[in-house]
């Protein structure tokens, strides 16, 4: 069983939380991910892993609350203990002097970007980092970034924070400004994509973390399947990282949403029961 050390929300429905796994803060490096389970009969979810601390033997987590697991997850307090807690799952991020770093986020996205640029700082590269959210109070993590970027520029829908408008937006300006030599996204897929095309167009090295359905998370299953340069890859053991030019992006989108309804079927059966527990007692 694994223990919550720390639990706290650091946003509108997101959840930062430090879990006892000292196994997996031995070995995990930025890119990993992990997989979660509550209880028996609970859902496998992954989650990148957002930091570590080897001392204390902790792997700290940043999630959303989307779904039933997720909001289940938050309803636990710090002493706590979850079922299942594997990894590191996938792939690490390539850590090398490229130059000027560009990371792109979106949303949550922001604490999968975090550890992947604290340790390209470390090397000598240029992080220019980029944050996407529909309004400034869902933006998370600025100071922590803001630490490790040597920009750190933002752009929300309403224009409650930063430039009004999209990524793509504020990217399109930096790219003006930089000869940037590589450019990072991960966030909601449209995302993913919009930077993609973008910087295509100017020959720049995209590289996209991405977050398909996912079970196992050995490439048993291949729940996590995605087609990259015409041929099929396991997001779980491929990846995460691939060329964002070399995507299938319409069909990635179209098998994330397969089981949207369900999912929502299941969030609300679980809401209602919670709700009815509530009234009893």
């Amino acid at each position: 069983m694994y223990k919550i050390l720390k639990k706290e929300e650091i946003g509108n429905n997101v959840y930062s939380m430090e879990i006892y796994a000292p196994e997996i803060a031995k070995n995990a490096k930025a890119g990993q991910f992990i997989i979660f389970r509550i209880e028996d009969k609970g859902e496998r979810v992954p989650l990148t892993v957002a930091g570590i601390d080897v001392d204390k033997g902790s792997v700290r987590i940043i999630f959303q609350v989307v779904g039933k697991s997720t909001l289940q997850l938050s309803l636990l307090a710090q002493g706590d203990v979850i079922k299942d807690f594997v990894g590191p799952l996938g792939h690490p991020t390539e850590i090398k002097k490229y130059g000027v770093f560009v990371a792109v986020a979106g949303g949550v996205g922001a604490a999968e970007v975090l550890p992947v640029v604290k340790e390209l700082k470390k090397v000598g590269n240029k992080i220019v980092t980029i944050i996407g959210a529909r309004s400034k109070d869902l933006i998370i993590l600025e100071e922590e970034l803001k630490e490790v970027s040597d920009e750190l520029l933002f752009a929300t829908n309403d224009g409650t924070y930063g430039l009004k408008g999209f990524v793509t937006d504020v990217l399109k300006n930096v790219i003006v400004k930089e000869k940037v030599d590589v450019v990072y996204a991960i966030g909601p897929i449209p995302m993913m994509k919009a930077v993609s095309d973008l910087t295509k167009g100017k020959s720049i090295k995209t590289i996209v973390s991405l977050n398909p359905i996912m079970l196992d998370g050995t490439g048993m299953c291949g729940a996590c399947r995605v087609t990259v340069d015409n041929k099929t890859r396991f997001a779980c053991v491929d990846g995460p990282e691939f060329d964002g030019h070399s995507i299938a992006w319409k069909e990635l989108s179209l098998r994330l949403g397969l089981y949207k309804n369900l999912e929502k079927v299941s969030l609300d059966i679980f809401s209602y029961n919670m709700e009815c527990k509530c009234h009893t007692k």
